[in-house]
């Protein structure tokens, strides 16, 4: 990289770095996969985020919404949202399913 280009795996790290608190993983993905970027590198760089995806699902649900669903129209609006974000679904139902604390 002699033209002061960033590599591949410097920006896929201030990619992931931007956007892990606004989106899940297979945003990301899907994004960085339009980029060009390289499957492995970016499972690389996505590993870490692992045990700290479902406190960014949270808050990106807190943000939003704020109180948990009351119906199932609510509940599925709620659910399309974090899908449309690149949640897991196993992390929405954890998220939309849990009892008010």
């Amino acid at each position: 990289m002699s033209e002061g280009w960033l590599s591949n795996e410097r920006y896929c790290e201030q990619f992931i770095h931007a956007k892990k608190s606004k989106f899940g993983r297979y945003k990301i993905i899907r994004q960085l996969e339009e980029k060009g970027i390289d499957q492995t590198l970016i499972g690389q760089y996505l590993e870490p985020l692992k045990n700290q995806e479902l406190s960014y699902a949270k808050q990106v649900w807190q943000k939003k919404f704020k109180l948990l669903p009351s119906s199932q129209e609510e509940w599925s609006k709620q659910a399309r949202f974090m899908q449309s974000r690149g949640f897991d679904v196993s992390l929405i139902k954890k998220i939309l399913n849990a009892k008010e604390e």
